[in-house]
């Protein structure tokens, strides 16, 4: 097997500006609009001191980004990772605002991260990060203001350390400040699961396009962290077989299909890498398998010009923010590969965040049911729109998700006199 190297160094807020170019040109967009769009409206950056288990103190860095909130509040999560920039903070939060917009949520993008290397970390001391990046951005956030949300190496427990710590500054319980908080403090049915099963509703609507069963089609998912392996599970329990997952260790491959359920207790008791020598794979080399549908589920910039034109698979499903370059994008539109992108492919979470927001705000929460399936009608709602509008223009999908989510936002602007 011929495998590409990656090579590339890209920023991603110049690829997030370079996106909206491509869209407002599309739509005839007046430039200062589009120089609004391309740039987040507000940006913090907080330097915050955290006790360690030894004694000793360490000051933290952490972003917090808002890009436009004239549809209404910003959305977006908050990333612990020691690679965490300003720049992907901006461009994360512009995606936001797309995401949101593609969907149909009433909310602009807003993005959070600290550089931190969770791993290194004690429980304590990840709860006193927690808190301490809350108190430093406690002011700038709010439940009618910017409502952050698990990310990158942050969870439920992160979360509730957070919304506690804001309760206690603003002096009264304040659940809607955060969304994808334990179900015993607000949070709401089936969020854990809503990245990877809005994913797996556009996947399998964008194969039914094609005329392809589930019976039919051969998966591989990048990245086995929770929407990864949830997406492997739900598209192995739709009828798919799931050949190929992947961590940051390294993949394993067997064409026949993967035990999921072995590979899953690997994961949680030693590693992946432990289902056996003769299936292991690169990451680069799961890229580039002959299957049906691609998954990256990892972090950004994974598909580039330097591999894309080994890419084989028919249809990529972007759970992943960010995880194809705009060159790569072209490449991939000229093979016939359909890219579902990021900003609808895992648009599922944003939703059912927004639906956890909505229960906290009305103090009235759904069953499980009732989540699903709001999200399944609002994900192939939104895949057929963007599906539909790629064809009118004559577009991927990428530009046509961009579209519909430039037009919301423009006409928000001007229906408030901004433009």
């Amino acid at each position: 097997m011929t495998v590409s190297v990656i090579q590339e160094t890209l920023n991603p807020y110049e690829i997030a500006q370079q996106q909206v170019d491509a869209a407002a040109a599309l739509l005839n967009l007046p430039e200062h609009i589009t120089n609004v769009l391309k740039r987040p409206m507000r940006v913090l950056t907080v330097n915050f001191p955290v006790k360690m288990d030894d004694g000793s103190v360490r000051v933290f860095e952490g972003y917090r980004s808002q890009h436009n909130d004239a549809i209404g509040p910003t959305k977006g999560g908050i990333r612990f990772h020691p690679d965490v920039t300003l720049d992907e903070v901006k461009a994360l939060s512009m995606w936001m605002s797309f995401k949101c917009g593609v969907v149909g949520l009433p909310y602009g993008g807003g993005k959070g991260g600290v550089i931190c290397n969770p791993r290194e970390h004690s429980k304590g001391e990840l709860e006193r990060i927690s808190r301490g990046f809350m108190e430093a951005i406690a002011s700038f956030v709010g439940p009618q203001k910017d409502i952050p949300a698990p990310d990158v190496y942050t969870n439920a427990q992160t979360m509730a350390w957070m919304m506690d710590t804001y309760s206690k500054i603003a002096g009264v319980n304040s659940p809607g400040v955060i969304t994808g908080k334990p179900i015993i403090l607000g949070g709401s049915q089936g969020r854990n699961e809503a990245t990877a099963q809005g994913c797996v509703y556009t996947i399998l609507a964008a194969l039914e396009d094609m005329g392809k069963s589930p019976a039919e089609t051969t998966v591989a998912v990048q990245g086995f962290g929770n929407a990864g392996r949830i997406a492997a599970h739900l598209l192995e329990e739709a009828g798919c077989k799931v050949v190929a997952v992947s961590d940051s260790k390294g993949g394993i491959y067997d064409p026949n299909g993967l035990d999921l359920a072995k590979v899953g207790e690997l994961k949680d008791n030693a590693s992946i890498l432990d289902y056996g020598q003769q299936y292991h794979i690169s990451n680069e080399q799961l890229l580039e398998l002959d299957v049906n549908v691609l998954v990256p589920a990892a972090l950004e910039n994974v598909i580039t010009a330097v591999n894309a034109n080994n890419i084989k698979a028919s249809i990529i499903a972007e759970a992943a923010n960010g995880p194809t370059t705009p060159e790569a994008d072209r490449i991939l539109t000229e093979k016939g590969i359909i890219v579902i992108p990021d900003v609808l492919a895992n648009a599922g979470g944003v939703t059912v965040s927004y639906f956890e927001w909505v229960q906290n705000l009305m103090n009235y929460y759904w069953s499980e049911q009732e989540v699903l399936e709001k999200l399944e009608v609002n994900m192939i709602n939104s895949y057929k729109a963007v599906r539909d509008l790629a064809k009118e223009y004559n577009v991927n999908l990428r530009k046509a998700a961009y579209m519909i989510a430039i037009k919301r936002i423009s006409a928000a602007m001007e229906a408030r006199g901004w433009v």
